[in-house]
């Protein structure tokens, strides 16, 4: 383990990810968090998993922890970028499931399911819509690989208008981070996975207003940078 533990200091990690031994990857997201408010069904024993923007591979993780029988971790930008993918190689080693676990380095843009050669019971799409700079195109993409439940995780604001709406962030103006482009209000995103063919689409989670405040008194960027921020988790069923 002391091996282990000297490549884990060795890359940077996004995910904190408990590896065997106790090791914990010193990742800026607090995976564990996060994960409580996703709302993932307790197992998911009999079924395929595609996750979208894997990223360090947390969720892919998970997934085979909950009994899925074969996971599709994808990403390009992060993979291809200045992280890399050397995280999520060595947790699935650490893990060993690169039975269970497969990778692909392909865009969200370029998934469909002529390119995958198969279609999803689970597609997780977690944290990465607000990121593109065409999110009704990704959202196509992403529920034609999707057979059964795709959860998503995004950036969402304007919740309060009755209408479908969407703000535009660009430049630093969320989270001091040029790479966010999109917060899409509830009302169309729930309107936008219906017309994908989603005949169940819930409301699963989203900030409070008390926390998005909270937030904001601690946030040392100011208080409406630290507001802005609000996420929202969504469960689309066919």
């Amino acid at each position: 383990m002391i091996d282990l533990a000297q490549r884990v200091k060795e890359i940077d990690w996004y995910h904190q990810i408990e590896l065997p031994g106790g090791i914990v990857t010193p990742g800026v997201n607090g995976s564990a968090f996060a994960l409580a408010r996703l709302g993932l069904p307790a197992s998911f024993a009999g079924k395929s998993v595609l996750d979208v923007g894997a990223w360090d591979g947390f969720y892919s993780f998970e997934a085979a922890r909950r009994g899925a029988v074969r996971v599709l971790a994808t990403d390009s930008f992060v993979w291809r970028g200045r992280w890399g993918q050397d995280g999520f190689l060595l947790a699935r080693q650490a893990f060993g499931l690169e039975d269970v676990v497969e990778d692909r380095l392909i865009d969200v843009m370029d998934l469909s399911p002529e390119a995958l050669g198969e279609t999803f019971d689970v597609v997780l799409f977690l944290g990465v819509l607000y990121h593109l700079k065409d999110p009704l195109g990704a959202l196509h993409r992403v529920s034609s690989v999707c057979k059964g439940l795709l959860v998503l995780e995004t950036e969402t604001a304007l919740n309060l208008l009755p209408f479908p709406a969407a703000r535009l962030w660009p430049g630093r103006e969320l989270r001091d981070d040029n790479t966010n482009w999109w917060s899409i209000n509830q009302t169309a995103l729930v309107a936008l996975l219906k017309t994908h063919g989603f005949r169940e689409v819930r409301v699963v989670y989203r900030t409070s207003f008390v926390r998005r405040f909270g937030r904001a008194l601690k946030a040392r960027r100011g208080f409406w940078a630290g507001f802005r921020g609000s996420r929202i988790v969504i469960h689309a069923r066919r």
